[in-house]
């Protein structure tokens, strides 16, 4: 049966993964600590943070819980935007699509990481990141080619940029075996979110958590239309949002102190979908309901001074329907639903033979299906494997970094003609130097050849699907300088890095008109040029008052090269800026914190050909948060944040036709006890 040898390799994963843990666990000889309890005093450690970007091989950034908070960003996209080469696309309103590309290599090539495990979506390949609450985040992170963690899995390795979610595990004061989070926001637009943390210990090796969000907001902000000389002031229609969101985690240490965490995650929402704004028409009847269940488990071991290794399964459930009204359909209404689950099991092994050589070895089983209401929907069945090979040679002056990847997929379908099965293998190299031992002066450099494969949309989807498709290959190079000083006259903590890039896609997966109907064919290639430039430091002002400055900007030229006799030879891709950049200021001081925020995008166009009728007008979007914390007498704490959201009150677009809302408050209330 054609995908037996890749549904093997699922089948070794997932027996690795139920047999592991309990032959690991063993007592180690000369082990003279395993079965007992042993009570360690706390240390407290305190130091200067130093960035991790500088001295990775990889261009990586990274945002910790505090300064997501301090600054007063209002959801994950909002963060995401800041990170210097990402791009996110957001359809307009508090429940609009958001998604992330990283330097233009399209949202498709970017895996986002929760908790270490890969999200998925075989449907559309692209992930909406604005399901992902923000409230229990505690450090979030964009690397371009993979991560530094040699115990990841495959799956990371194979994508062009990984955007990592990691989310707060449970820690407790002295002397407490629980804690409890009540939080209220509220602000415009008929915005209302409370949510519940708690935190657990149950016995001395183990910690669980629960958390759950609701939101609701009406969405329907006003917004001036210009249609010629006419301009009238209208409202955002259809932009209502009521979605839950929960989650449960069990984080144990068995006496070996190897690490198991269980978590169990579930996501619905109804939304409206406003739709663009055109000829006088703001009108929207579409409404979309999602649902998204993951269950997933990781076991991370450190069997001896040479061998590691990191265990994963996880189950996954996508449900969405959508529903729309109106005159173009057959009975006044069209209804289609989509329906898609996923297995995943992965197994890495580590192995450090000596101090400077460290290799890893990585290996993903991972089974999708889909099913939908669309006409002749095929249901289709894919299998996939991944093998990540990855060594690492490291000296005080020099690391080097190299992996190979190969990938296997093995399609079914029950109605019509399969795709052809695939196989390849792609390589990536990545080499960082410190050429004056007494600085922190890295330089690095990188290729890296990735692919994605069409999705399940792009081959299946009725009247545009094509089943012939290729995976859409990409190639990046990257040249960066990064340096850190402890200090540079008032100011502390001083990090720049300086990062050059190129990009090639090739068998671009484009919709592409054909006799009677588009349909998805290999067409486009693209060529990206950039720079990426990042620099934070902190100016200490005066006992318990400091500054913290941080900022980024972005160059890209994005260009379509895939037929010179075509008009938009050469021209900017459609929504990619040239120029674009974020700051932030955060004042902390004893009594109100106060952070400053600016994003900023140049001039962009809608379509392939940049005329004047197609271009996006630039735009600046400022915030200011206000926040306090008050300590309580019996312990636990009291968090008060205001903010204001585009100060200006500025009108734009990300996506044309899509008015972004112009400014807005929010406020909340938490309560730690």
């Amino acid at each position: 049966m054609k995908g037996n040898s890749c549904f093997l390799s699922l089948v070794v994963a997932a027996g690795i993964l139920c047999t592991a843990p309990a032959l690991v666990a063993q007592t180690l000889p000369g082990d003279t600590i395993s079965g007992k309890t042993h009570q360690i005093d706390d240390v407290t450690v305190t130091a200067p943070r130093r960035r991790a970007q500088v001295t990775s091989v990889v261009p990586v950034q990274r945002m910790q819980k505090e300064e997501l908070q301090q600054l007063g960003l209002q959801d994950l996209a909002d963060a995401v935007r800041r990170f210097a080469g990402a791009n996110v696309k957001d359809y307009g309103g508090i429940g609009g699509l958001k998604t992330v590309s990283v330097r233009n290599m399209g949202a498709a090539h970017t895996a986002v990481s929760y908790d270490g495990v890969p999200v998925s979506n075989c449907l559309g390949g692209q992930i909406d990141i604005g399901r992902f609450s923000l409230d229990n985040v505690e450090m979030l992170s964009l690397a371009v080619g993979q991560h530094e963690d040699m115990l990841q899995s495959a799956r990371l390795y194979a994508s062009a940029g990984v955007l990592s979610i990691e989310t707060e595990k449970p820690h407790f004061a002295e002397g407490r075996t629980s804690a409890l989070r009540t939080r209220l926001q509220g602000g415009s637009f008929g915005f209302v979110s409370p949510s519940l943390r708690w935190w657990q210990q149950l016995g001395g090796r183990t910690k669980f958590s629960v958390d759950a969000t609701y939101l609701r907001a009406d969405g329907n902000y006003p917004f001036t239309l210009k249609n010629g000389k006419e301009v009238t002031r209208e409202r955002r229609n259809n932009s209502d949002i009521y979605s839950w969101q929960g989650e449960a985690n069990l984080y144990h240490t068995l006496r070996d102190s190897s690490q198991l965490s269980v978590k169990a995650y579930y996501y619905y929402s109804k939304r409206g979908l406003p739709g663009s704004v055109t000829l006088y028409n703001p009108i929207s009847n579409e409404k979309l309901w999602d649902e998204n269940f993951f269950a997933q488990s990781q076991y991370r071991k450190r069997l001896n001074a040479r061998w590691s290794l990191n265990l994963q399964a996880k189950y996954t459930h996508g449900w969405n329907r959508t529903r729309d009204y109106g005159k173009q359909y057959t009975d006044g209404m069209s209804q289609d639903w989509f329906r898609q689950d996923e297995l995943y099991a992965s197994a890495a092994l580590l192995y450090r033979p000596l101090p400077q050589f460290t290799f890893s070895l990585a290996q993903d089983g991972i089974y999708n299906h889909m099913s939908g209401s669309l006409k002749e929907c095929p249901f289709p069945t894919r299998y996939t494997s991944l093998t990540a090979l990855r060594a690492r040679y490291e000296q005080a002056w020099l690391r080097l970094d190299a992996s190979l990847i190969h990938t296997a997929t093995f399609e079914e379908v029950e109605k019509g003609d399969a795709p052809d099965n695939f196989r390849r293998l792609s390589p990536s190299v990545a080499l960082n130097l410190k050429p004056f031992e007494a600085h922190d002066l890295y330089i690095r450099l990188l290729y890296k050849s990735t692919f994605r494969l069409p999705t399940f949309n792009d081959l299946y989807y009725y009247r545009l699907g094509n089943r012939s498709l290729n995976p859409e290959k990409a190639s990046e190079y990257n040249v960066g300088l990064t340096w850190a000083l402890p200090s540079c006259g008032p100011f502390r903590a001083l990090t720049l890095t300086v990062d050059g890039y190129y990009n090639r896609v090739t068998d671009k997966i484009v919709a592409f008109p054909g006799t009677f109907t588009w349909r998805m064919v290999n067409y486009g290639k693209v060529d990206a040029t950039g720079v990426d430039v990042t620099l934070s430091t902190t100016l200490p002002l005066a006992q318990r008052w400091s500054l913290m400055l941080s900022g980024a900007y972005m160059w890209q030229k994005a260009i379509d090269v895939t037929n010179p006799e075509a008009k938009n030879y050469k021209d900017q891709l459609p929504y990619t800026p040239q120029h674009s950049g974020n700051g932030s200021l955060l004042l902390q001081n004893p009594w109100v914190n106060v952070g400053y925020t600016l994003v900023g995008m140049g001039t962009r166009y809608s379509m392939a050909q940049n005329l004047p009728e197609y271009k996006i007008q630039s735009y600046v979007e400022q915030t200011v948060t206000l926040s306090r914390q008050f300590k309580l007498k019996r312990g636990g704490s009291l968090s008060l944040k205001a903010e204001c959201v585009n100060l200006a009150d500025k009108q734009y677009e990300v996506i044309q036709y899509y008015p972004m809302a112009g400014r807005s408050w929010r406020g909340s209330l938490e309560w730690n006890f």
